[in-house]
């Protein structure tokens, strides 16, 4: 039985007092990737964003149920949201690098949460660095502006930022859509070593990234969960028919 990461109770959101997710209710299991899938619309994003509360950035939000990381509702007032947030980082769908050198990038969270040691911030950059494989590309450069690099390696650095400050989970939001396919699939790769470390959780509306990717499945549907499971089990023997008609194409 696998360990639950995030657990998700009878969960509903309301923006602008119309609903958006109708009383969800899903374990995120630790260590392996999620795939919350589904056609446009369905609440996929809005699912994800809730996770870390960045949801709330945006526009007035009603907020329902539980959503339990180490124990803790995320949905509570007095929640603290820069240690959320410093805990479960997020990776967006374009590369979102500050307008920074490429080292400043990476080290950026650590000096928020107070770590100003050179030697510190050298050896951490440095790792986060290798551990997206942009270390080799980039180690004589890194007081160039982050806007110089590729695509491709915007989004590597956007997510060497992410561990920086040693999150346990990781959001993924359609994070390959803006890149080429072997730039996507550099990503791809990286976040299927990340596992072993992180627990994941990725929005695709890519079948066939899915299928490549995930370890469990969220299927969404109009704001409700339709069916949720391991990914063999959900991509083979699809028990809803809401779910085998999305994934042969029927809609979406």
């Amino acid at each position: 039985m696998n360990e639950t990461e995030i657990s998700i109770k009878n969960f509903s959101l309301y923006i602008e007092n119309r609903q958006i997710l109708k009383n969800i209710s899903v374990d995120i299991p630790k260590n392996q990737i999620t795939a919350i899938i589904g056609p446009s619309g369905c609440g996929k994003t809005t699912l994800l964003r809730s996770i870390n509360r960045m949801v709330d950035l945006y526009t007035p939000v009603l907020a329902e149920g539980e959503i339990i990381i180490n124990g803790k509702n995320v949905l509570d007032p007095d929640i603290n949201l820069s240690l959320l947030r410093k805990n479960v980082g997020m990776i967006a769908q374009a590369p979102n690098p500050l307008p920074l050198s490429i080292y400043d990038n990476v080290v950026y969270g650590l000096r928020i949460h107070g770590i100003h040691e050179r030697s510190a911030l050298d050896t951490r950059a440095e790792q986060c660095l290798q551990s997206v494989g942009l270390w080799s590309e980039v180690h004589d450069r890194l007081k160039d502006p982050a806007s110089q690099l590729s695509l491709g390696q915007q989004q590597r650095l956007c997510l060497a930022r992410a561990l920086a400050v040693e999150p346990e989970i990781l959001l993924c939001d359609e994070t390959t859509s803006a890149l080429d396919p072997i730039s996507a699939r550099h990503i791809e790769n990286e976040l299927i070593c990340l596992k072993n470390d992180y627990t994941i959780v990725f929005v695709t509306h890519i079948l066939r990234q899915a299928k490549r990717l995930a370890d469990y499945v969220v299927f969404l549907y109009l704001g409700e969960l339709v069916e949720h499971g391991p990914a063999h089990e959900v991509f083979t023997n699809p028990q809803d028919p809401r779910t085998k008609a999305y994934l042969e194409g029927v809609f979406g």
